[in-house]
């Protein structure tokens, strides 16, 4: 039955228990994986990832990447119930912003939800969460000239690969998107990569990884550094949601300039609040903490001594208006306050690549 947003209160305990996609879009982790991109982590010359082992730690970090957030899907409502219910816990972590993604602008003649969308995204840093851009559109690439959409053409992530693209291209590409939220008073603190598995963006793909490891032209990392230095973005150092690995993960810095900098941070979870699919399949809260508190990743990471714990998921699955994983994620919230609350802190991912970033390394106090 749809929730609505009405009916949810965040003074009860947090331990109580429109497709998006086109057919052929696969998960990030599996596109990924079937890519050889550990490899390319490696292997890009020039900005290898700082690989430092951080003494025992008091705490460990702990953040999140939500993807395909939009108020196309559900109400804006419910997305003022998730950054309220974050801060009301201090949850910190980042949310996409798709502003193109209807194939027009949201900060063009809106409607009265995308008025109230934007009005929560205005509050939702002070409220703990990051907002990075997905590209513009999550699709073809975006005609500032026109105000919509191309309507066929090249998508914006597999765009992000193209090796002959170059830096000023791409500098003038973000510009503009920020611009878009600029007129709205949004401001962004990184970039996420829109995966697609279009058979042509699938062509292709298979095409660049057969030249060579799969990743992102250097030119998109030179050109997020300029417009740093410009004080484009929120902050001076720019946190990247690219690939993820819960074994083979880290933080790798791709662009740096003084106080300036362009990092991958990785998460290492899984989404196993719903996924895009916004499937109960796909659920499951002992993944990342079981109910005594002793097992999941969670858990894992933090035996580890890993510095982090960051999992990555999508609003169609964790929305608390009809997302199948919402519930789920409350739980592992209350089960997290319950066991671990001495054990972890909460950082949004710009203040983690920042802190990394003037450290030179993990050993930092969250």
């Amino acid at each position: 039955m749809k929730r609505k947003i009405g009916d949810l209160h965040l003074n009860r305990s947090p331990d109580s228990h429109d497709p998006l996609y086109r057919t052929g879009r696969i998960s990030r982790r599996s596109f990924m994986k079937s890519s050889s991109a550990a490899a390319a982590l490696t292997l890009i010359q020039g900005f290898p990832g700082i690989v430092d082992t951080p003494k025992r730690r008091n705490k460990m970090i702990l953040s999140f990447y939500m993807d395909d957030t939009n108020p196309e899907i559900v109400s804006a409502g419910a997305f003022k119930y998730f950054i309220d219910y974050c801060y009301a816990y201090g949850i910190k972590g980042e949310s996409s912003l798709i502003q193109g993604y209807t194939g027009k602008s949201i900060t063009d003649y809106p409607d009265d939800n995308q008025k109230i969308y934007i009005w929560q995204v205005r509050q939702a840093y002070e409220k703990g969460i990051d907002s990075h851009m997905e590209i513009m559109t999550h699709d073809t690439l975006f005609n500032f000239k026109s105000g919509s959409k191309s309507p066929d053409g090249i998508h914006e992530g597999l765009w992000l690969h193209e090796p002959d693209v170059q830096t000023l291209e791409y500098e003038r590409y973000f510009a503009s998107v920020i611009w878009e939220g600029e007129k709205e008073g949004l401001k962004f603190t990184g970039l996420t990569w829109p995966g697609c598995g279009c058979e042509d963006c699938t062509k292709r793909y298979a095409e660049l990884r057969s030249t060579g490891p799969l990743h992102f032209n250097q030119a998109v990392f030179e050109a997020l550094l300029n417009l740093s230095r410009k004080g484009k973005f929120r902050g001076r150092v720019i946190p990247i949601f690219y690939d993820s690995s819960e074994t083979d993960f880290g933080i790798f810095r791709r662009a740096a300039d003084g106080k300036f900098g362009v990092y991958e941070l990785m998460p290492n979870c899984e989404d196993h609040f719903g996924i895009w699919e916004n499937s109960t399949d796909h659920v499951d809260p002992d993944y990342y903490i079981s109910e005594n508190g002793k097992e999941g990743v969670i858990i894992r990471h933090l035996k580890n001594n890993d510095p982090y714990c960051m999992w990555y998921m999508h609003w169609q699955g964790v929305n608390p208006e009809n997302g199948k994983g919402w519930k789920a994620f409350e739980t592992v919230i209350g089960r997290i306050r319950k066991h671990l609350s001495d054990k972890v802190v909460w950082m949004r991912p710009s203040d983690m690549a920042t802190a990394y970033h003037d450290a030179g390394g993990w050993n930092f106090k969250p």
